[in-house]
């Protein structure tokens, strides 16, 4: 026999579904928040890139603390990439190993723009300035 009094008894029941339900809110609050594969809103310029699982016409690359971003970029061919730069000195976006695309001096605060190549693929570039700075634009 339960020596606790009705009202204690129901007061653990009571702070029981209380936790409960607590704990389902945040579950559902988190399952809603999640990067599903579902919609959802657009990229933040924080993290500039082209739209679209192939690609877009359009793509933004920022480069930023001596680093490409998104340092892989998908964008259509033939589509349109507009660089900013938001360093506090020069640098390039040049195709490496040919010259599919090269941007030439970007200076501090400035933008430049240059059209992917026609072909399909992935084009590794960098800042000719700065070599150690790396990216792929992948046209598809």
């Amino acid at each position: 026999m339960d020596v606790r009094s009705p009202r204690r008894r129901m007061s653990r029941r009571s702070r029981a579904r209380g936790v409960v339900a607590v704990l389902a809110a945040m579950c559902l609050a988190l399952a809603a928040c999640s990067g599903g594969g579902g919609g959802g809103s657009t990229p933040s310029s924080a993290t500039p890139s082209a739209t679209g699982p192939s690609g877009s016409t359009r793509a933004a690359l920022v480069i930023r603390d001596f680093a490409f971003v998104p340092a892989d970029l998908p964008v259509a061919p033939g589509g349109r990439v507009t660089v900013t730069n938001e360093d506090s000195v020069t640098h390039t976006v040049t195709a490496a190993g040919g010259d599919a695309f090269d941007t030439g001096d970007i200076a501090p605060g400035a933008t430049a723009t240059f059209t992917a190549p026609g072909a399909r693929g992935s084009y590794p570039y960098t800042c000719t300035i700065h070599p150690s700075m790396l990216g792929t634009l992948v046209v598809g």
